[in-house]
């Protein structure tokens, strides 16, 4: 089986090279000029541990090749995967415009049998469309199936996620796709689970609105343990330990971010609204992440004072999290903002992640020199192992705030900085 990967962004690339690894013949298309150019060249255009140097053995295996020959690489694939953006629209719904157009030039070229598969999260009901948006294009009645196999990929840990997955997703409505799928994935030991594409693409929006969840109702209760002085981390211990809870995603800090969490869970918001359904946990669990950040800035305005203004504040880490250089609404730029909109001047430090909002230093030291506080806002390992007795020395005044709970308390304190932290 021929496989083509339409859309070469974040998940179209982990999605072709994971099926080169397992053995399979990969295509890459995309309209993107810049995108092919460096594909083609070995060179991955976004950050992702262990993704480059995969693309390079497979480049230069001849297992992966990229075009923006659309008509060429549609004939010539047995399978199609729709890898294309659903961005959030101004109403809060999945803006399906880059499905759409793929599927009409799915429609327009395919000239025998083919299945095609909707990797991008879409809402329920968009296999069905898919199908529509086909077959209204075609030039003459061909058949196809239209398969709906979300992806739960994390950013920063996709190869793992990939090769290694909890379960297996794949909504089918006939026998022909279900043992083809079947067959693509036979060298995955994990749970499969077969169902119908509805279903589905439910649970690529349950599961992520779910998580966002989580993090929602640990960051809600770090405010009230805030006020009674309770450490918000021994709350987290206590609760994770059960098995019906689980630890993951129980870290309060300033909110969750990224490309998925916020559009995913606004979109199904969205779909339960236009069936006549509210899904009011998570209509609340969207308000307490945007406070989230406003929260911790009140507690960095309250230590400094009772303002920002004409402070100089150095955040360190401007991704949404850790591993990744994706800054979509990341909560270090919304926080960013909201310094500048109180006259703060802000100067920033990530490894890998760039702004234009504010000038951006190429080392830590650097970054924080001169500053009345560091903000620490994503948690990479490199500011765990920071040498703090020796960015206290360039700094005015040794404040750290810890947007991520991410540093030692007590070892932060001894070595004389005035410590923040989330409810800890």
């Amino acid at each position: 089986m021929n496989i083509l990967v339409i859309g070469t962004g974040y998940v179209g690339t982990t999605t072709g090279l994971i099926f080169c690894e397992m053995g399979y013949r990969v295509t890459g298309l995309d309209v993107d000029t810049r995108k092919i150019k460096a594909l083609k060249e070995g060179k991955l255009h976004f950050f992702e541990p262990g993704m480059e140097e995969l693309l390079m053995k497979h480049h230069q295996a001849g297992n992966i090749s990229f075009t923006k020959e659309t008509e060429k690489a549609i004939k010539e694939n047995d399978i199609i995967f729709i890898c294309v953006g659903t961005p959030m629209g101004e109403d809060g719904k999945a803006d399906l415009i880059y499905v759409k157009n793929v599927s009409e030039e799915i429609g327009r070229y395919m000239d025998d049998y083919k299945v095609i598969v909707t990797k991008s999260t879409v809402p329920v009901g968009t296999a069905e469309k898919v199908a529509k948006w086909i077959e209204s294009s075609q030039k003459k009645p061909i058949s196809l199936d239209v398969v709906s196999n979300p992806e739960f990929l994390r950013e920063g840990s996709a190869l793992k996620d990939a090769l290694t997955p909890d379960r297996i997703v794949i909504g089918t409505s006939s026998e022909q796709s279900r043992k083809i799928m079947r067959e693509l994935y036979k060298n995955f030991h994990c749970p499969v689970v077969e169902t119908t594409p509805k279903v589905s693409e439910m649970i690529k929006y349950a599961a992520n609105s779910f998580l966002a969840l989580k993090i929602s109702y640990i960051n809600e209760l770090s405010r009230l343990c805030d006020v009674l002085g309770i450490n918000v981390k021994d709350i987290s211990k206590g609760i994770g330990l059960d098995h019906r809870i689980g630890a993951h995603f129980l870290q309060a800090g300033l909110g969750y971010g990224g490309s998925c969490f916020p559009k995913d869970v606004n979109a199904f918001i969205q779909t339960a609204k236009q069936h006549g359904r509210s899904l009011s946990i998570l209509e609340s669990a969207v308000k307490v992440n945007e406070e989230q950040p406003v929260f911790f800035l009140d507690k960095i305005k309250q230590a400094l004072g009772g303002t920002v203004e004409n402070k100089t504040l150095a955040i360190l880490g401007l991704s949404f999290k850790a591993n990744t250089d994706d800054t979509r609404e990341s909560p270090s730029l919304l926080l960013i903002n909201k310094l500048l909109e109180e006259k703060a001047i802000v100067k920033t430090h990530d490894p890998v992640a760039k702004t234009d909002l504010v000038p951006q230093y190429p080392s830590v030291l650097e970054a924080v020199e001169g500053a009345d506080a560091i903000i620490l806002c994503t948690d990479w390992k490199e500011y765990k192992e920071m040498e703090l007795s020796a960015l206290k020395a360039v700094m005015k005044q040794p404040y750290l705030f810890d947007g991520r709970n991410m540093l030692d308390k007590k070892l932060v304190d001894s070595l004389g900085f005035h410590y923040v932290g989330i409810a800890i």
